[in-house]
Order: structure tokens, then C-alpha cells, then sequence
């Protein structure tokens, strides 16, 4: 049985430029979509629905087709990048994107940008997606470890985002793996995985007794350490394969 939750929240913003969804075709077949607009570049909130939202219309018509994940990130793209130039805003309309495809007894995630998949098996941590950004960058060269990528002063500038000009496609797909018991997902966006360390996450998820719970479990120390920090927009997405 597959289950999940959602939730997006402003944090102490004004505006919430997050956006979250997911498609059920039917039982085994589902689509879960995360996208955080850049609110640097304006009109954050429009890229992140757009992105949403496109992806879903190309997974309904598309999710028989084995490369409907890569269809839905590169027809999202080209759908953003022509509302840029229809309406002259090449530098607005800009977004992160995270997406968890299951069909066939299969789960497949891609990502652009710094919005995040975990992959959990037995309530512990098996795999992250790797940010497309400055800090991630500096871990790989070995100038700083992973734990300060929360704290850098570089943290939110990304190097990949949904909107930018693509000379080959920016996003990255995991190998597809096979549905088996006692997994979890975790898609969040920065204000969400930058307030709550990787072991809470695992210690939530060991404590509760749904999905429901553990997005709320986790929920609750991201509020508590990110309230009265001007804190950003804060969506995630929990999934459970039981």
C-alpha cells in the first residue's frame, strides 16, 4: 500500500513561491511534484505552479511511456520558457523542481535546482538527491563538509533551476529501483531540510505511526528552528510503501 502527505506553508514570508502536488492514476501509478519558485528573480510563486502543474497534464498522458519522467521535466522547461519570452521576463519566472514517478511496480525521482528526495529503507537514510548549487559544489571539491551546506553564506545560489537557458538538459535522474516494503520518501523544499538534521528525520520516522505523523513529527522542529529567522516557505511531501 502506498500512502502520503503533503504540506506547503509561508514560514515568516509574505509570499509562499512553493508548490506541491501529486497525480493518482490508480494505485501503483502516481506522480509527486515539489517546486520552489526563486523569489530573487520574481514571480517565483507563477514558475512553481506552472512547473506543477505542467508536469502533471504530461504524466496523465504520458505515464506509459518510459521516458515520461524526462518528458515531464523537459516539456515543463520548454512550457516556461516560452511564457518568459511571451511576456519579456528572461529573468523572472525561475524554480527548482523535484519529481517521484511510480508505475509498474517502480519508482524513479529526478530533481533541478536545490529542493530535495530522500530515499529511506528501515527507517534509515539509503540516498539524498545532490543540490545543484554552490555549496553542494564546494562538498564535492572538498572545501567544506556536508553538514555546513545548511549554514553557507552561498547556500541559495544554484548553479541548475527550472527557467534558466539549457544548452543539454540540467535535471538528474536516479536509476529506477523496485517497490518493496518498509520504504519512505521524503521531497522538501530548502526552508524544510535546512531546519531539520538527517538523523530527525530518521528519529521521527522510526517514532511514527503514519505517514501523516511523520511529516508532522518533523514538522514540528522545522517550525522550531526556523521561526524568528525570517523564515522561507517550507513545503515537503512524505510517502510510505507498507
Amino acid at each position: 500500500m502506498i500512502t502520503f502527505s503533503q504540506l506547503s506553508e509561508v514560514g515568516e514570508r509574505e509570499i509562499n513561491e512553493d508548490c506541491v502536488g501529486s497525480v493518482h492514476v490508480g494505485p501503483e501509478i502516481k506522480l509527486f511534484l515539489l517546486a520552489d519558485g526563486l523569489g530573487g528573480h520574481g514571480r517565483g510563486e507563477e514558475a512553481s505552479a506552472l512547473l506543477v502543474n505542467n508536469a502533471s497534464q504530461v504524466f496523465r498522458k504520458n505515464y506509459r511511456n518510459p521516458d515520461c519522467l524526462r518528458s515531464c521535466f523537459e516539456i515543463s522547461q520548454e512550457t516556461l520558457m516560452e511564457k518568459q519570452r511571451a511576456e519579456h521576463a528572461k529573468q523572472d519566472l525561475k524554480s527548482t523542481l523535484v519529481l517521484m514517478e511510480i508505475f509498474n511496480r517502480q519508482i524513479q525521482w529526478g530533481h533541478v535546482g536545490d529542493s530535495r528526495l530522500y530515499y529511506f529503507k528501515r527507517n534509515r537514510i539509503v540516498k539524498r538527491t545532490l543540490d545543484h548549487s554552490v555549496p553542494q559544489m564546494l562538498v564535492a571539491a572538498g572545501e567544506i563538509s556536508e553538514k555546513d551546506i545548511r549554514h553557507h553564506p552561498d547556500r541559495n545560489r544554484l548553479i541548475r533551476v527550472m527557467g534558466m537557458e539549457w544548452d543539454a538538459p540540467k535535471y538528474q535522474l536516479s536509476e529506477p529501483i523496485p517497490i518493496e516494503k518498509d520504504q519512505a520518501f521524503l521531497l522538501c523544499s530548502d526552508g524544510f531540510w535546512e531546519n531539520i538534521e538527517e538523523s530527525q528525520m530518521e528519529s521521527c520516522l522510526r517514532k511514527s505511526s503514519d505517514v501523516q505523523d511523520w511529516l508532522a513529527r518533523m514538522e514540528k522542529i522545522v517550525w522550531k528552528n526556523g521561526r524568528g529567522t525570517h523564515m522561507d516557505n517550507y513545503s515537503a511531501i512524505t510517502v510510505m510503501i507498507e
